[in-house]
């Protein structure tokens, strides 16, 4: 292994850490709806899921660009900026009051978002470049695990500041910390001499490598990114509901007789990184379409049974569960857009496959928040999560079927796909086989 690439790798993982501030919203959204005499906002559940819906949006949309500049300008300039404008916006947060939620959502909601969206496009695509394929799983796990279990110490630093500071200060506090941590860790984030360099491989491997390489272009014309699209905002929509309202969920669900949404928000964070790791490994070696198929089917049990949940206890594995699925979901789909269409353009590419995470992620999060101003629970909620997920595991279940429209030929071609199983090739057959091109087994000319 590449002394370099982990040292890149473990960079990443430091800097998602910082970055993942996202995922300790529920704690600023409960304390926000909280009356002024009680260090509040005295804000609806539904405004104040804005700012950590926007962010979602920005982070969304910022992951294309950021992607492309990774591309083009290197990891270490877009991760930098990404560090600054985090740490910028949770600044720009703190002038927020009662009456004027306009720099909470400016702040934390769009400069916040931006700057986390560049800081994650520039973490995995540098780190995986640094390993042969057969690690592309396991490394992308382990670099995305920091933004998963980053709550395990926002949530209990961010209960302490607001106890101890309130709202504005807090935003301030955490803001400072973030600028000097991330943008410390942002300047070791760089790509190798080449990709692929710490693989050494043989020429057979470095041109089947090479012909799976496709910009986001020859992407977009296939049948794959739109089935590994919806399965995206399927999977995320369940998870960044939960994530954004666990405080609250809690406290609904047991007639407020918990108080300590804080350690559920750790316990998330937790099983949301070691998703991440186990599933990017298992992945390696059962296949990415069988391993989404099964954290898919999953969720979508835990969703239907979560509104069941009312002691401390079945909270804990509820939450753990909706954690771990969550994040392996995070490490599967940048490295089954890497295993489609190569690395070579991989930062631009997940980016734009990163966009069905957005689309979960302000869809989740406000459905939660209107179902639960209306009737004042979260069960329908978690029904139409479990649904999309059904839907989400049907698709992952025929994606070894694809679609490909081939314009300049005029037909659609239907293929079978092997499972991906990374592996060290044994030799030059090996390494071909390991391009896993489709097989067309059939041919349709529109008419």
């Amino acid at each position: 292994m590449n002394r370099r690439g982990w040292i890149v790798a473990l960079a990443g993982l430091t800097l998602n850490l910082s970055l993942g501030v996202l995922y300790a919203w529920s704690m600023f959204g409960k304390q926000l709806t909280e009356a002024v005499e009680r260090g509040g906002y005295g804000w609806s559940r539904t405004i104040a899921t804005l700012p950590y819906t926007l962010a979602i949006a920005a982070f969304a949309v910022s992951m294309v660009p950021a992607g492309r500049l990774q591309d083009r300008l290197g990891p270490r300039s877009v991760a930098t900026a990404g560090a600054l404008f985090c740490g910028v916006g949770l600044l720009v947060a703190s002038l927020g009051t009662a009456t004027f939620p306009w720099p909470v959502l400016l702040g934390f909601g769009v400069l916040s978002g931006l700057g986390i969206g560049l800081g994650y496009a520039a973490c995995t695509p540098a780190a995986v470049k640094w390993f042969p394929p057969s690690k592309k799983g396991l490394i992308t796990g382990i670099v995305v695990a920091g933004f998963g279990i980053a709550p395990v110490y926002i949530a209990p630093l961010t209960k302490y500041l607001l106890a101890e500071y309130g709202v504005s200060r807090s935003f301030q506090i955490l803001g400072i910390l973030f600028i000097v941590f991330a943008g410390g860790a942002a300047q070791l984030v760089t790509n190798p001499p080449t990709a692929l360099a710490a693989a050494k491989p043989s020429a057979a491997t470095q041109k089947a490598d090479s012909s799976k390489d496709q910009s986001w272009r020859g992407m977009l014309q296939t049948g794959a990114f739109y089935s590994l699209f919806l399965q995206y905002a399927c999977a995320a929509t369940a998870g960044l509901m939960v994530i954004g309202h666990i405080a609250k969920i809690v406290a609904t669900q047991s007639n407020n007789t918990i108080q300590a949404g804080f350690v559920l928000v750790a316990v998330l964070a937790i099983f949301n990184a070691v998703g991440r790791v186990v599933a990017g490994l298992v992945s390696d070696l059962i296949g990415r379409a069988s391993a989404m198929a099964c954290v898919f089917t999953m969720q979508c049990v835990v969703m239907f049974s979560f509104s069941l949940l009312t002691t401390m206890t079945a909270l804990l594995v509820g939450t753990a569960l909706v954690g771990f699925n969550y994040g392996a979901c995070l490490s599967l789909f940048p490295a089954t857009v890497a295993d489609r269409w190569g690395t070579k353009y991989l930062g631009s590419n997940y980016g734009i496959m990163f966009l069905a995470w957005g689309v979960g992620g302000v869809f989740g999060p406000l459905l939660a928040g209107a179902c639960a101003d209306a009737s004042g629970t979260y069960t329908t909620a978690y029904y139409v999560a479990a649904c999309l997920l059904a839907f989400a595991s049907f698709l992952a279940l025929t994606g070894q079927i694809g679609l490909e429209y081939r314009a300049n030929e005029g037909e659609l071609v239907i293929s079978l796909r092997k499972p991906h199983r990374a592996g060290k090739a044994r030799g030059p057959r090996a390494s071909a086989e390991r391009a896993e091109s489709p097989e067309p087994v059939g041919r349709e000319t529109p008419s």
